[in-house]
C-alpha cells in the first residue's frame, strides 16, 4: 500500500500509554526531535505494577520537556472515560493518535478479564469513535504478537491466519486489529497496527521476565524458567520499537477509492520485532552476566542454585518470531539492538535507579 508522508514537526500528536513504558520512551524521542507542536500524554496511572515507576517516567518527560521546542500536556484519565476522550479530541484537535494504553499480560487476564475489556475494547472503541468525530491524519495502535496464538508456522507473518488467540489478552489485541479495519472503511480513517514482539529495556514492566528475573535474583530469591527453558522470543529493544513507531506515524496509508467508486480501507499491519529468536536460557546467561558486570549481582553469584525449570504457563507460546520485512520495505527500517546491548543498558539502569 501507498503511503502519504507526514512531517510530524508542528502537529499535535496524542500519545495514550504515556507514561508508560513504550509510551514513555516514545514521547522522550518526540520531545527531543521535534521543532514544534504538541505532545499530549494520556494514562491513568493505575496500579498493575508499581506506579512510582511511572511517575518517575513522567517525571523524565516533564525535565525533558523543559528544554524541548515542542509543548508537553500531561492528562490524567482512562481512556475507557469516553467523556474525557471525547473532551481531549475536542480541545486539543490531535492530527496524529498513537494508542499505546491498554491492559498487557498473558498471565493476569486469566484472573483479572474485565480491566482487559474495559480498555483494550471499551477504550479503543472510545478512541475510534473520537477519531471518527474528529478527523486524525493518522491512528496507529499497539497490537501484539500474542495474536499469533499457537502458531507452528515461524517466522510469524502479518499474512499468517491469527483466529485461534490463546488468551484474552491476545483476542482483545487482534479484535483492535478489526476494530480499526471497520472505521478505516467505513470512515476512511488512516490506521496502522503494530504487532510489537517481547519488548524489553530500562525502565520497562516489572511483570516481564527479564525485570521479574532481576527482582528475585536480586533479593536471593528462585526464577522459574518456564517450558523447561525449552522457549524462544523475539527479544526487541524499546529504541527500536520507537524508532518503528516513529517512522510508521510519518508514513500513513495513502487514501484511495475501489472500482466502485468508495473508499478502499487505508489500513495497515506490521510485526517489529528483532527478527532473531533468542532462546530463553541464552538470554537468561546473558542477563546473568550483565547483572554481574554492573554491580546488581556479586561475582561468586550461584546462578545454578536460583534456577527452577517449570512446565508451560496457560496462555504462554513456545516460541515467537517475527517476519518484519514489511517494516523494512515500506518505512526501511529493522530493529538492530542485540540482547547484549539492550540489557547491559537494563542492568546498569536498574543498578542507578535502585540504588536510590
Amino acid at each position: 500500500m501507498k503511503k502519504h508522508a507526514i512531517d510530524l514537526n508542528g502537529k499535535t500528536i496524542l500519545v495514550t500509554g504515556s507514561p508508560g513504558f513504550i509510551g514513555a520512551f516514545l514521547v522522550l524521542r518526540l520531545l527531543r526531535d521535534l521543532t514544534g507542536g504538541t505532545v499530549i500524554s494520556l494514562d491513568n496511572m493505575n496500579d498493575y505494577y508499581d506506579p512510582a515507576l511511572k511517575e518517575y517516567r513522567l517525571r523524565r518527560i516533564e525535565e525533558a520537556a523543559k528544554s524541548a521546542k515542542a509543548k508537553h500536556v500531561f492528562i490524567r484519565g482512562s481512556i475507557a472515560d469516553k467523556a474525557l476522550i471525547d473532551r481531549v479530541f475536542a480541545d486539543y484537535h490531535p492530527q496524529i493518535v498513537v494508542n499505546l494504553a491498554a491492559q498487557a499480560g498473558v498471565r493476569y487476564s486469566i484472573d483479572h478479564p474485565d480491566t482487559y475489556i474495559e480498555s483494550n475494547l471499551i477504550g479503543f472503541y472510545n478512541i475510534l469513535e473520537a477519531c471518527r468525530h474528529n478527523p486524525v491524519e493518522h491512528l496507529v495502535y499497539a497490537s501484539s504478537s500474542s495474536v499469533y496464538g499457537g502458531n507452528k508456522k515461524v517466522p510469524f507473518s502479518v499474512e499468517d491466519m491469527v483466529d485461534h488467540p490463546v488468551s484474552l489478552y491476545a483476542a482483545t489485541k487482534k479484535s483492535n486489529e478489526l476494530l480499526a479495519h471497520s472505521y478505516s472503511k467505513l470512515y476512511n480513517i488512516p490506521s496502522t497496527g503494530l504487532r510489537f514482539f517481547t519488548v524489553y529495556g530500562p525502565a520497562g514492566r516489572p511483570d516481564m521476565f527479564y525485570f521479574s528475573a532481576t527482582d528475585k535474583l536480586s533479593r536471593g530469591d528462585t526464577i522459574q524458567i518456564f517450558n523447561y527453558g525449552d522457549m524462544r522470543r523475539d527479544f526487541t529493544y524499546v529504541d527500536d520499537i520507537v524508532e518503528g513507531i516513529l517512522r510508521v506515524m510519518g508514513g500513513a496509508p495513502e487514501k484511495a477509492d475501489g472500482p466502485d467508486g468508495l473508499p478502499l480501507p487505508p489500513y495497515a499491519v506490521y510485526n517489529i520485532g528483532g527478527g532473531t529468536p533468542e532462546n530463553l536460557l541464552d538470554f537468561i546467561s546473558v542477563l546473568q552476566e550483565e547483572l554481574v558486570a554492573a554491580g546488581v549481582l556479586p561475582q561468586d553469584y550461584d546462578f545454578a542454585g536460583h534456577r527452577a525449570l517449570v512446565g508451560m504457563q496457560p496462555g504462554d507460546v513456545p516460541v515467537t518470531y517475527a517476519d518484519s520485512r514489511g517494516l523494512e520495505e515500506d518505512y526501511g527500517f529493522t530493529p538492530r539492538i542485540p540482547i547484549r546491548e539492550g540489557l547491559r543498558r537494563f542492568a546498569r539502569w536498574y543498578k542507578d535507579y535502585y540504588a536510590r
